[in-house]
């Protein structure tokens, strides 16, 4: 396929998009099949033409003066490609595959549109139901946050010290280049292709060792501010398909009892062969049995629960970017009566003394700091780790960790824009003895 032909694809693309309010994956997925000619080259371009529009789709239709498929796609070209109208218009020819030459109106959007007055959730490239939220957290920084959120995210890697250190690691995949962390001391980094493609790491024998997994470095941060004790009692309360416990397990040292349960049994399924995968022969598994109590036995002993609870998941904006544009209100308001619901149930297993650890993939104060406000409220035993205190887990990169992120009484948050990193927020609570 030629780039003018990919632009075509890239705009039936997000036409489909727009009508049918599907996920970008399962439409390019559709496209596809129903394109066999189209080799794994054309497929990865289409891809990421399709998710740069998706990220910079307010400021792509505020540069163009309207939403079309059409309009989107050469506002992104603009706007987050940096093509000039001369570039654009050359795509553009009207020949055979490609979109049909510009108007003048586009030529003269293309040539002289700018941001410069546009508010705050335009440049910002988020819904504008979102900005009182986005605002309450980051005031008039938040057009600046928004915008990094709507950059592509790296490839992070986090080195399994149960199969070998860091060194190890970056000799096995020296042909990608990887970069050490500026935060986790388990993380590298690997810079994508010019256009967002990745390699494909799941081939790579350091990946199929289980030496390395695929994980965001804002998620590295989060279980090692939980700072799971080295042969103690800790509880994975919503592992899904198990990130963070692998870390918790090789944070512990392979020592100790570590039970990983989610309520939803097709979320967890991968989490038996990464964990054979992975060496963590700690780690318990315990899967939901209809009404059946599975974690009775657990009352009041854990050291540690770690809840990585469900959220809007807007900190992940970068690897979603059209999750963003699907979110609605009542999504909101659902989970933040579904992260209280699973705080509660998670207060009864911590032991006193022992601690319980929250944590959020989302920038929203509903959801981070009123959410650990109410539960305290609602569960006087437990009182706040202060953020100084969190960060003592990460030796000398706590302290220059907690000036680069936003920190609040309950917690710490991390952005894309602040720490390089998903945006996390992590909040640590002890239940008195």
């Amino acid at each position: 396929m030629t780039p003018a032909a990919r632009l075509s694809a890239a705009i039936e693309v997000i036409g489909t998009l727009l009508a049918e309010r599907r996920p970008a994956a399962d439409v390019l997925k559709e496209w596809g099949r129903s394109h066999r000619f189209a080799g794994s080259g054309d497929r990865s371009s289409l891809a990421s033409l399709v998710y740069d529009t998706l990220r910079r789709r307010a400021s792509a239709a505020w540069v163009m003066g309207e939403e079309t498929p059409r309009a989107l796609l050469l506002g992104m070209l603009k706007v987050a490609r940096g093509h000039d109208a001369e570039a654009i218009s050359a795509l553009c020819d009207g020949s055979r595959f490609a979109p049909a030459a510009l108007s003048a109106d586009e030529q003269a959007r293309l040539a002289g549109g700018s941001l410069e007055d546009a508010p705050a959730h335009v440049r910002g490239d988020y819904p504008e139901w979102l900005d009182a939220s986005l605002a309450a957290v980051f005031g008039e920084a938040r057009a600046e946050e928004g915008a990094a959120l709507a950059e592509r995210a790296p490839l992070d890697l986090r080195v399994n010290s149960l199969k070998g250190d860091i060194e190890k690691a970056r000799e096995l995949i020296s042909h990608l280049s990887p970069e050490a962390g500026g935060w986790s001391p388990l993380a590298l980094r690997i810079a994508l292709e010019a256009e967002g493609k990745a390699p494909p790491l799941t081939s790579e024998p350091a990946y199929l060792k289980g030496l390395v997994e695929i994980q965001d470095e804002g998620s590295q941060i989060a279980a090692i501010l939980a700072a799971p004790p080295r042969g103690g009692q800790v509880l994975d309360l919503c592992a899904g398909g198990g990130g963070k416990t692998l870390e918790l397990a090789a944070l512990m040292d392979g020592a100790g009892q570590l039970y990983a349960y989610d309520d939803d049994l097709r979320r967890l399924a991968p989490i038996h062969e990464r964990v054979q995968r992975a060496g963590a022969h700690n780690v318990q598994v315990r899967s939901p049995r209809g009404k059946t109590d599975v974690l009775e036995d657990l009352e009041d002993r854990m050291d540690l629960v770690l809840v990585d609870a469900p959220c809007t998941g807007t900190g992940t904006w970068r690897r979603n970017p059209d999750a963003k544009w699907r979110m609605r209100p009542g999504a909101l308001a659902e989970r933040v009566k579904e992260q209280a619901s699973i705080l509660d149930a998670a207060a009864r297993y911590v032991k006193p003394g022992g601690r319980l650890a929250y944590v959020t993939c989302s920038l929203l104060d509903e959801e981070n700091v009123d959410q650990v406000r109410a539960f305290v409220d609602r569960h006087p035993a437990f009182r706040l780790v202060p953020p100084a205190e969190m960060v003592l887990a990460l030796g000398e990169r706590g302290m220059t960790l907690r000036a680069a992120a936003l920190e609040r009484p309950e917690g710490l948050l991390l952005t894309p824009r602040r720490t390089g990193t998903d945006g996390f927020f992590v909040s640590l609570m002890v239940r008195g003895d």
